[in-house]
């Protein structure tokens, strides 16, 4: 796998879950982003490269920057990020979601191989990720991130 894809896959569509993160980033924001999506279907958007220092100014004044790396990080390290970033006509995209470049196709087979290796690790094929329909609580803000963040490792319990 020294070479990254030729064929594309097309636009990546966000499930609940890759919603669910994003809204965990966007809730610690005072504007949502154009670059996340918003609901299940949307694609999935690679981040320019520099966004989050783009994000930090938008950072509410309650909430913190290592909340704010953490759940981005949660969100640019799950499988669909990473197969949306392998794709070979993938492009990165600015605040808005406005495309902004080609991802390299350094970037584009570090991709890839973080996907499959995810993949393998979880032992499925590339279908959406399942949640339990859960009854949404009356959450803080503080709850609902660490909800978001914690939501895989939890629905295994």
């Amino acid at each position: 796998m020294d070479k990254p894809w030729k064929i594309s896959r097309g636009p990546i569509a966000a499930t609940e879950l890759d919603v669910e993160k994003a809204n965990a980033i966007n809730v610690l924001l005072i504007r949502p982003v154009g670059v996340l999506p918003a609901k299940a279907g949307d694609p999935v958007l690679p981040f320019a490269v520099g966004l989050f220092n783009e994000l930090r100014p938008l950072l509410k004044p309650d909430a913190g920057v290592t909340t704010l790396r953490r759940a981005t990080a949660a969100y640019v390290h799950c499988r669909r990020y990473y197969f949306a970033s392998a794709q070979p006509d993938s492009m990165r995209h600015s605040l808005e979601g406005e495309p902004v470049e080609p991802l390299s196709s350094e970037d584009r087979l570090v991709a890839q191989k973080r996907f499959l290796s995810l993949k393998q690790t979880t032992g499925k094929a590339d279908a959406p990720e399942e949640t339990a329909p859960v009854p949404t609580p009356l959450l803080s803000k503080s709850q609902q991130i660490r909800a978001a963040l914690l939501g895989k490792r939890n629905a295994a319990s």
